[in-house]
């Protein structure tokens, strides 16, 4: 909780002066009953008007300043909230950015969401709350109890011995809730996680006719979610049936026992009425007990889901922060492109499985490399290791002669165009999206990218032109349009080294060809992803996985005589003429 609350220190000020503002409200409060037991002693029962309108002009007076200090408390209250929220999150959010692929993968995205939002969002209240009213109940019942001594010791001896019970049950039911808050923001995730999958697959939903089918996924994580937040709040409803009980017993024991010491003279009406005032006050202090009670037990769960992404350890990040020093002796202003793997290996963390094996090959400044496999032959997970989403679990990855480890990740991937399998658009015109790119990217530039990705005319074509403002993830663009802007901010870059993850598959012949001879006009390394024969004839390198190994490297010609698979996969695709259904027959291939 200490790491977590280090972010209110920026707004010390802000707090220390609520709590002061408060603690001014909170005297003035408690001096009001024994005004108005001076009141009634001295003035009504006297029948002495100016004592009346002393005290009682005395009361306002300090009614009016509890008012401004409460209104001054709260605009502070809120000023450090706000902030402390709005620091929380923004550095959350960084540390997310900052994870690996590896250790991102931990997380579900859905819950990495509701700890950026719902559970902030609840820390934020619960300082609030704090600051406002949390430290102000205590407060309440403590102050209320020592005037209450003050006015009248045995009186006050009433109130004295019922709190500390009503403390220690209080505690007790506040631990009991934070356990089954705690499940109820994991049910949270769940249904988060079912909205999110739903509303990104909303067209292969209704294609397959599964709305039906995911309504009543929908509804069966929500009712767990429900039956989850009754059960919390039913337990922490329970407590104030207990409280009031005690309370009143002891204003009724206070009204009894009062009554006979006025009759004793042993206690003035004023005295019993000031002792009976802090005890109401008291039981209102208590009464806000559940509401504190439920948004503490939620903050305390939420504080575990936060400090659990601020204490994830990852290896990665701090290579990276290492990089910062290695950097100042071996700096690169930049990067050719000469890459080379050296005997790299990989397994997936926390697998025992091997995704590559033993992979050695040299891609020399300008080539194109070209990479054909079977599906999960270890293809993306090779050209993942070159901008160091993941690290290789043996072996040593060199660019122009430098472990890549050595060279600073941002510079590293700065040199890197990268165009993934899934394609991934942002809300925004066409513009930005290619733009996103390169910061500050001129529109000549962006024109240039568009037109080497073959979808200038496409665009030019559009109504707005780059200025198109597209749907979510690009909805109202084709797959290979989508697939070509993707290709273009990449391009946009001018990268260095420019990898193609399996990105031209829903482009047409033609239009893949056009690519590629646009691509040869370039000066970078280019790493293709494909299952294309087609797509390979020109590579200067072509390397041929298999279930992780390296089965045969060399140009076109080179493989088809020394490689007998290559040579069955480039007859499997001739005899269909690069038709859509060469994809099943490279498969089989590969079977076989």
């Amino acid at each position: 909780m200490a790491m977590i609350l280090s972010f209110l220190k920026k707004y010390r000020i802000a707090a220390l002066s609520a709590l002061c503002m408060m603690l001014i409200e909170l005297s003035v409060e408690l001096i009001q009953p024994l005004l108005i037991s001076k009141i009634i002693d001295n003035g009504i029962r006297e029948e002495n008007l100016s004592v009346v309108w002393l005290w009682g002009g005395v009361l306002v007076g300090s009614a009016i300043l509890a008012f401004g200090a409460g209104i001054a408390s709260s605009f502070f209250a809120s000023h450090a909230s706000q902030g402390f929220g709005y620091d929380l999150r923004d550095k959350l959010y960084d540390k997310v950015q900052s994870f690996s692929y590896s250790v991102f993968n931990k997380f579900e995205t859905s819950s990495l969401i509701t700890r950026l939002t719902g559970d902030i969002t609840q820390l934020q209240d619960m300082v609030f709350m704090s600051l406002r009213f949390a430290t102000r109940v205590p407060l309440v019942v403590f102050g209320s109890m020592i005037m209450a001594l003050f006015v009248n010791v045995k009186l006050g001896l009433l109130l004295t011995v019922t709190v500390p019970i009503l403390f220690i049950f209080v505690i007790w039911m506040m631990k009991l809730a934070s356990r089954l808050f705690k499940k109820v923001q994991q049910r949270m995730d769940a249904v988060n996680g079912v909205i999110q999958e739903n509303l990104t697959g909303m067209r292969l939903i209704r294609v397959f006719v599964r709305m039906g089918h995911e309504i009543k996924r929908f509804e069966k994580h929500s009712k767990e979610l429900m039956k989850a937040t009754v059960s919390a709040i039913r337990l922490t409803e329970t407590m104030m049936p207990f409280v009031l009980l005690m309370m009143n017993g002891g204003v009724i024991a206070i009204l009894w026992f009062g009554r006979k010491d006025i009759a004793a003279g042993q206690a003035t009406l004023g005295e019993v009425v000031a002792v009976l005032n802090y005890t109401l006050r008291t039981l209102g202090a208590l009464s806000a007990l559940s509401w504190i009670m439920t948004s503490y037990s939620r903050a305390s769960a939420s504080k575990d889901r936060v400090q659990e992404v601020f204490m994830m350890e990852d290896a990665v990040q701090v290579d990276e922060h290492s990089d910062k020093q290695l950097a100042q002796g071996n700096r690169h202003d930049s990067v050719d492109g000469k890459l080379e793997f050296e005997k790299v290996g990989f397994r997936y963390p926390e697998s025992d499985i091997s995704v590559l094996e033993d992979i050695s090959f040299t891609a020399l400044p300008g080539q194109r490399i070209a990479i054909m496999g079977a599906t999960g032959s270890g293809k993306s997970s090779l050209i993942r290791l070159i901008p160091r989403l993941y690290e290789p679990t043996s072996g040593i990855i060199r660019i122009d002669g430098t472990d890549i480890r050595q060279i600073p990740s941002t510079q590293l991937r700065g040199a890197i165009g990268y165009v993934p399998q899934e394609v991934m658009l942002f809300t925004g015109t066409i513009r930005e999206n290619i733009a996103w790119g390169r910061e500050g990217a001129s529109l000549e530039q962006i024109q240039e990218a568009a037109k080497r990705a073959q979808i200038h005319e496409t665009i030019e074509s559009l109504t707005h032109g780059y200025d198109t403002l597209l749907g979510q993830r690009g909805v109202n663009l084709s797959g290979g349009q989508k697939q070509r802007l993707s290709i273009a901010r990449a391009l946009v870059r001018q990268p260095s080294i420019l990898i193609l993850d399996d990105c031209t598959s829903a482009l047409d012949v033609r239009t893949e060809a056009a690519l590629l001879n646009a691509l040869t006009e370039l000066s970078c390394t280019t790493f293709l992803i494909t299952q294309k024969i087609s797509s390979t004839t020109a590579a200067d390198l072509i390397l041929l996985l298999d279930e992780g190994c390296l089965l045969a490297s060399g140009r076109h010609e080179e493989l088809l005589i020394n490689s007998t698979l290559y040579r069955k996969i480039y007859e499997s695709q001739n005899r269909k003429g690069e038709e859509p259904g060469y994809v099943q027959d490279l498969h089989r291939t590969f079977q076989t």
